[in-house]
């Protein structure tokens, strides 16, 4: 009996789709393994580092039940209006980000910001739980020191997934969500729309069912050329929120990193903090 040879175009098509299967399978597997590198992008520093910035600090160090390290700068000033906990975004370390802070020291508010696990000289391992039970922490840390009632939660780009966590988990006055997402699975799906990204996920974030249990007021803020977070993702976590408490703030041509550099962003900002 012959043998009927093949049409050598259905053989071209099946090596064309066993190479495009092996591709789709290799990006899928890296995305699962080095999702943590892209998600976070730390810088660390010695231990005997010393902070310099422009208003009277003290640096605190906290010891977690799994022998972590959470490094953190409570800024405070005299007559404070209240306090802000400060939760950062996914790249530097307390280094640069408690010169941001500072922002809210101006306006006469304590601040106190956290380096997460692995930045700066905060140790331990780093998962989406460890984030919440150190920020959780540190609200602890504040409530013990502040009415709860005085207390500002502010979360930048990452930082508003943990921020709109423990702002649904507590009653602080207010949330302040700069740059914020839907959630993870929004933005990776935004950037890797021909994977099925869900399963590999090992950070979820959903903050847009936190932010349904959060129940004092909200301000968002978000550019329309943001290319980190999509401003679609943060126009869905604003149709999640309670419409009542909360203010959506847009930014036409706004970026990632540039909100401040639009008068309605100080604006908005003087209407929560005055």
């Amino acid at each position: 009996m012959l043998n009927t040879p093949q049409n050598p175009l259905k053989q071209r098509l099946k090596k064309a789709f066993i190479v495009l299967i092996t591709i789709y399978l290799m990006v899928g597997s890296l995305l699962y393994f080095f999702q943590e590198k892209i998600m976070f992008l730390p810088t660390t520093l010695e231990e005997n580092y010393a902070y310099q910035f422009s208003y009277p600090f003290e640096e605190l160090f906290f010891n977690t039940e799994d022998n972590a390290i959470i490094n953190a700068i409570h800024f405070k000033v005299e007559q404070p209006k209240g306090v802000v906990l400060f939760f950062h975004g996914n790249a530097g370390d307390l280094s640069r980000w408690g010169t941001l802070a500072e922002y809210f020291v101006k306006k006469k508010y304590d601040v106190l910001v956290m380096d997460y696990r692995t930045y700066g000289k905060s140790k331990g391992k780093l998962t989406e739980k460890a984030l919440y039970h150190d920020a959780q922490y540190c609200y602890d840390y504040l409530k013990a020191r502040y009415n709860e009632d005085a207390i500002t939660i502010y979360g930048r780009s990452l930082g508003t997934g943990i921020a709109t966590n423990i702002a649904s988990l507590n009653h602080p006055k207010q949330l302040i969500l700069e740059t914020p997402f839907y959630s993870v699975l929004d933005v990776a799906q935004s950037r890797f729309p021909i994977f099925p990204i869900k399963p590999f996920l090992k950070y979820k974030m959903p903050s847009y069912q936190f932010v349904k249990e959060t129940d004092c007021p909200i301000l968002m803020l978000h550019g329309t050329d943001d290319r980190v977070v999509p401003y679609e993702s943060a126009k869905k976590l604003f149709e999640a929120s309670p419409k009542k408490n909360t203010t959506f703030v847009t930014f036409e041509g706004g970026r990632h990193s540039n909100l401040s550099a639009f008068d309605s962003y100080h604006y908005n900002m003087e209407m929560m903090l005055n």
